[in-house]
């Protein structure tokens, strides 16, 4: 595979929640944070210390204080598994406690914490689009905590208005195409949504399964916004007929697309540029011209958690420079809403803006996300129903 471009674009770059399989983080070293880093880290909210005691206000080194108590932070993460990693691994240098990852897509989170029903297996949710966090806000499975670092957001847009969720990032929603792949078939990119649904394409797309990943579910929203739901549903029975897999994780098509797996994937294109950089070359990036919407990729703590004073302090680092800054340097390249945030150039060196968006309607989303979803399946009737079901990946 080509890796002239990837190459040449790595050497020229500077630099509060989707996904493939889970697992724990190797600990890091746990140290107390020296006096010095205390007073540099991220401000949080604080409060009496006390493993049992839940830290509240503004006092970051009585929260420290109480999460050390508490000494152990399980993280639920929807975000790459690199990046999750390495904001893990971080956490645990900066103040102390051990802290252990299991790498999940969105859906699956909201699934398992459903389940859990108020006692959840992990105390935060760092990563992942925010449509399945709104479905656990609506049945109450996040806790409302007033962060003090929601300061530094860049709009009220991104944070839940409850303080159930707090964005961290925001990445556009489009295609990913194979161009030696176009160029042998001889046959040209997709430009829309509706370019998609082509019978050329059969055979040649990827998309997510929107019972485990969050960016399908956000796919299944923005159509019904932008063609209203009936003709949404007949959009999605034409395209269907072009799919060759619904992939576990959000971020899976991106990861057929380069080795020729499949020809055109459909996923969030800041995971398209980590592809490119990994050097395929061949991968192009594109933003329908029919307009798109953006996830807002968040973080939150889960109703009944075990460490809650350990959870509140991972959304004030979460909402840090100290968290989201190693983003680029770990795989992940979406646009960051902190202000005091340093945004990865690689975003806009690629051409990634945000003119193009609809006005998504989060509300509307929150409130009927898993009803659209089940119009969805029902709209793809026998070819779900079938044995080729098996398109449709759970692990």
């Amino acid at each position: 595979m080509k890796k002239r471009l990837a190459l040449l674009l790595v050497c020229t770059m500077a630099m509060s929640l989707t996904a493939c399989g889970g697992g724990k983080t190797e600990p890091a070293a746990s140290a107390p944070a020296s006096t010095e880093a205390a007073a540099e880290a991220p401000e949080a909210g604080g409060g009496e210390s006390g493993a049992e005691t839940e830290a509240s206000g503004g006092d970051l080194e009585a929260l420290i204080e109480a999460a050390r108590a508490e000494g152990e932070l399980t993280v639920y993460g929807s975000c790459e598994e690199e990046y999750l990693a390495a904001a893990c691994r971080n956490f645990e240098e900066l103040y102390g406690i051990k802290t252990k990852s299991q790498r999940l897509s969105t859906s699956e989170v909201y699934t398992k914490i459903s389940e859990e029903a108020g006692k959840p297996s992990a105390d935060v949710w760092f990563g992942g689009t925010t449509d399945p966090y709104n479905e656990a806000v609506a049945d109450g499975l996040l806790m409302e905590y007033e962060a003090i670092n929601a300061k530094n957001l860049i709009g009220d847009q991104y944070k839940d208005p409850t303080n159930c969720w707090y964005g961290i990032y925001k990445g556009i929603l489009g295609f990913m195409v194979n161009t030696e792949e176009l160029e042998r078939l001889g046959i040209e990119a997709p430009k829309t949504w509706d370019d998609l649904t082509k019978e050329e394409y059969k055979g040649l797309i990827m998309l997510s399964n929107p019972n485990t990943a969050g960016t399908a579910k956000l796919l299944i929203n923005t159509m019904v916004q932008m063609k209203g739901h009936d003709e949404a549903m007949e959009y999605f029975k034409n395209l269907d007929k072009n799919i060759s897999q619904y992939t576990k994780s959000g971020s899976g098509p991106s990861k057929m697309v380069g080795p020729g797996e499949c020809v055109i994937g459909i996923g969030f294109l800041h995971d398209g540029i980590y592809q490119i950089l990994q050097g395929y070359d061949n991968i192009q990036l594109i933003v329908p011209d029919d307009g798109t919407s953006f996830e807002v990729g968040a973080t939150a703590v889960f109703n009944g958690c075990a460490h809650p004073n350990a959870a509140k302090l991972w959304i004030e680092y979460a909402l840090s420079p100290d968290c989201v800054d190693h983003a680029k340097e770990n795989g992940s390249y979406q646009f960051l809403v902190l202000s005091n945030a340093t945004q990865p150039e690689e975003a806009a060196k690629f051409g990634l803006d945000m003119n193009n968006t609809i006005d998504y309607d989060f509300e509307d989303a929150k409130e009927n996300s898993s009803k659209y979803v089940e119009d969805f399946f029902e709209a793809l009737g026998s070819s779900y129903d079938s044995a080729d079901s098996g398109r449709f990946l759970t692990e």
